[in-house]
């Protein structure tokens, strides 16, 4: 499981979880599982310790 630390970073990756950049630049999360797009981070920069699509970094369907 990924943890905060407080120090602007995060120890280990988030499972069941990736992410993708729309075409207006900002990041979408989707859940692995079920296909649901989740929420979209504004600013053009990724959200951290979620695995980009595709890189392999979780399983099908962790």
């Amino acid at each position: 499981m990924a943890k905060n630390t407080g120090s602007n970073f995060r120890r280990g990756a988030v499972t069941g979880r990736t992410q993708f950049q729309r075409s207006d630049g900002n990041y979408q999360k989707r859940n692995e599982r079920t296909g649901e797009f989740m929420s979209v981070k504004n600013g053009g920069s990724p959200f951290k310790g979620v695995a980009k699509e595709p890189d392999g970094r979780d399983g099908p369907n962790s």
